[in-house]
């Protein structure tokens, strides 16, 4: 039994990246039509789900939440910071992206600082959870260690997070792609919530991506949207070769991508001198990763190692149910390092629990554990919501309580559990 130690991976030092070409620029867009509350809508889902996870409760066990009330008047006065303020801490960031400044990079900061003053404490501890495991891999394949910070933007650092047209995971990749980037993806696995997994499969599309354009903010467009959309774009604006020439002629989504990064990346750094102060989380930053063989059930591995069900499903996100199916094909499971060793003193007293107390019929249950909400909109209806999540129409209305002769009302959030099929 081979086992693999993520400490020994994460303990790497890091390149300093080269100097950054950071400047005002004139702004593409104003402030006042940014649409903050579309930004809010779409990442909502997701900071909700991550507050929620097992971590998040244990540290509400023994501490007390960060109220950070010196932010909330802080953020009162943000509109007084000066344009130069900005320009001058984006300048001190050692970054080859470059970090451009205008009304709409300001704006989204000012939504950073208002989420981040509720969720500051999870996102940091998180961060030095992931953040040494993303810097290594995106070194690996020469992509800058700073697009960490895209996954602030994609999930929140949320592995379970899933997105309205379907992408999941910390860096939110389609079926499509994180097949093409060879992640397994059926009715037992996921592998787009895999960390290690999905982190080397969006270093490889960063790389492919960059490869194709020369230029890291246009890679990350194409990231969001697709190559197709950026090449239409630039084709519409004349054969122009940056995010900012081609700004207007892309989506509405893909508009907002490369400020929401900048500012992420801007609180990710910045969060003090706006007044947030953040606790910390108890997050098991030292794991082992144990190559498996044979079927086990997480409840089993509770039994005998102690670790939680929840635990073990926090640190397992890309297994859709309890059970880690590898009698089909070798899987890692990744538990606690000062867990680890007990785990393979019982492994085979917990392989036969797991292969009696694991029927057919589990194996093949999904967890419905997954759970987004819907906001339905106006035209909608069960069937065309059902289909866009890939879920069926009798599944989505026993989790609302709906009958057969239901209507559905603008407005109306729906449950859906996204790893049911």
């Amino acid at each position: 039994m081979k086992v693999f130690r993520i400490k020994e991976i994460l303990s790497f030092s890091f390149v300093v990246m080269l100097t950054v070409a950071v400047g005002r620029v004139e702004a593409q867009t104003d402030a006042d039509v940014v649409d903050t509350n579309y930004f809010m809508t779409l990442d909502a889902a997701n900071y909700d789900s991550l507050l929620n996870n097992f971590y998040m409760h244990q540290f509400r066990k023994s501490a007390t939440r960060h109220q950070n009330r010196k932010a909330s008047q802080m953020y009162a006065d943000f509109d007084n910071i000066p344009d130069s303020v900005f320009v001058e801490r984006l300048q001190r960031l050692h970054t080859v992206v470059p970090m451009t400044y205008n009304s709409e990079v300001r704006a989204y900061i000012k939504v950073y600082v208002r989420i981040m003053s509720q969720r500051l404490d999870a996102m940091l501890s998180l961060s030095e959870y992931y953040f040494p495991m993303f810097e290594e891999t995106l070194d690996r394949y020469k992509v800058p260690e700073e697009l960490k910070y895209l996954t602030i933007v994609e999930s929140a650092l949320n592995p379970q997070a899933t997105s309205r047209a379907g992408a999941a995971g910390l860096w939110q990749f389609m079926y499509r792609t994180g097949k093409h980037y060879d992640l397994e993806v059926n009715s037992l696995v996921d592998e787009r919530r895999d960390p290690f997994k999905s982190t080397v499969a969006a270093a490889r599309y960063l790389r492919t991506l960059y490869d194709m354009y020369g230029d890291w903010q246009m890679a990350m467009a194409a990231y969001n949207c697709g190559p197709g959309n950026v090449n239409k774009a630039i084709a519409r604006s004349g054969g122009k070769g940056t995010f900012w020439q081609i700004y207007h002629y892309l989506p509405r989504e893909t508009r907002g991508y490369i400020p929401k990064y900048i500012a992420a990346t801007y609180i990710m750094n910045y969060y003090h001198e706006h007044g947030l102060k953040a606790g910390h989380y108890d997050i098991p930053i030292r794991t082992d990763t144990v190559q498996l063989h044979r079927d086990v059930h997480f409840g089993v591995v509770e039994r005998y190692t102690g670790i939680p069900v929840e635990q073990l499903r926090q640190l397992n996100p890309q297994f859709r149910s309890n059970v880690v199916p590898a009698s089909s094909r070798t899987y890692a499971i990744c538990l606690p390092t000062d867990k680890a060793s007990l785990f393979l003193i019982n492994e085979d007293s917990i392989c036969a629990a797991s292969r009696d107390s694991v029927s057919k019929n589990a194996v093949v249950a999904v967890a419905q554990s997954n759970v987004i909400y819907h906001k339905v909109r106006k035209g909608e209806t069960l069937t065309s919501i059902a289909k866009k999540y890939g879920v069926t129409v009798s599944n989505l209305r026993k989790w609302n309580g709906k009958s057969k002769t239901a209507t559905l009302k603008a407005g109306t959030r729906l449950k859906i559990y996204t790893s049911q099929k």
